[in-house]
């Protein structure tokens, strides 16, 4: 989820505890700070790529962050250390149990284990997970005596939300297969969708990518795609930095190689997100006409 939506549940779940000024920000603290690797974009947009929902969102940050949280809190306001460092695991605990939901990976068990998680339940922002929790937090402002129901009901909500989307997933997922008969399927969810999620499977060295929709009951395949590492400045392209960070993010990377005025253009691309218009998580490497890689990007 984006940061906005994680500093308003962070406020939401502040109402599930007397209303105080310090109670608040320390609920809007931790449910921000798995998010401080946002400070690895200074360093490019790929390294960012690479350490955002790494080690933050691990579970080793989620053993001692929100205790050095709650010695601020007890420092600051002078209360209760076991009071701060409640709060702040379960709004930390809380981001990352939202961002698993998303298709963006999350490394949660990072450092042990640094393999990538992502249930695909819902895009990166979602408006309805958003609007929800911001209707709940006006409400609660107008009636202090009912905040707490209010705070409950939407949080069940958002449970069941979720657990309908998951649903929703398992339906599609079922119709995709007896359609398409692969070796491996991905199913991601579009924006302000429910019934229709973009796929991608893959077969050998075949990628085909397109929507299922489950209420027309129909699979559009948009294009079939041939993975190759044939040409040589493929294979050299894997080997720079910016390659390199975006094969560790991607979870269906494909390389297409085109000659464009005397240079050669190897573009990767995260198949995961190719719905999206325009060009968006690619990586991009360009080479002069005696095989030397002249430029080198990332973009989301």
């Amino acid at each position: 989820m984006d940061p906005v939506t994680h500093g308003l549940t962070g406020a939401l779940i502040s109402n599930l505890f007397p209303r105080k000024k310090a109670t608040l920000a320390m609920a809007v603290l931790a449910s921000l700070a798995p998010d401080l690797d946002y400070i690895s974009r200074l360093w490019g947009l790929d390294i960012f790529l690479r350490y955002h929902r790494g080690i933050t969102h691990g579970i080793v940050a989620l053993a001692v962050v929100p205790f050095l949280l709650g010695l601020m809190g007890r420092w600051s306001a002078r209360k209760n250390l076991l009071f701060y460092s409640f709060l702040a695991y379960v709004c930390y605990g809380v981001h990352i149990a939202m961002d698993l939901t998303t298709q963006y990976p999350t490394r949660v068990l990072s450092p042990l284990d640094w393999t990538a998680y992502s249930l695909d339940l819902a895009f990166i922002i979602d408006p309805y997970v958003t609007g929800a929790i911001l209707l709940a937090l006006i409400l609660t402002f107008r009636k202090e005596n009912g905040k707490r129901l209010i705070t409950l009901f939407c949080i069940l909500f958002l449970v069941s939300y979720m657990a309908g989307r998951f649903y929703l997933k398992g339906l599609v997922e079922n119709y995709l297969r007896s359609q398409l008969d692969e070796y491996h399927y991905r199913l991601c969810p579009l924006p302000n969708d429910f019934f229709r999620w973009w796929f991608v499977t893959r077969s050998d060295n075949v990628y085909k990518v397109g929507f299922v929709d489950l209420f027309t009951r129909t699979v559009c395949v948009k294009r079939v795609f041939k993975y190759s590492e044939d040409a040589p400045e493929i294979k050299e392209s894997k080997q720079l930095r910016t390659v390199k960070n975006f094969l560790y993010f991607a979870k269906a990377p494909y390389p297409e190689l085109k000659t464009e005025k005397g240079e050669t253009i190897v573009t990767w691309y995260e198949l995961s997100y190719y719905f999206l218009p325009g060009e968006h998580f690619i990586a991009r490497v360009k080479y002069d006409r005696l095989g030397r890689a002249t430029e080198e990007y990332f973009k989301f």
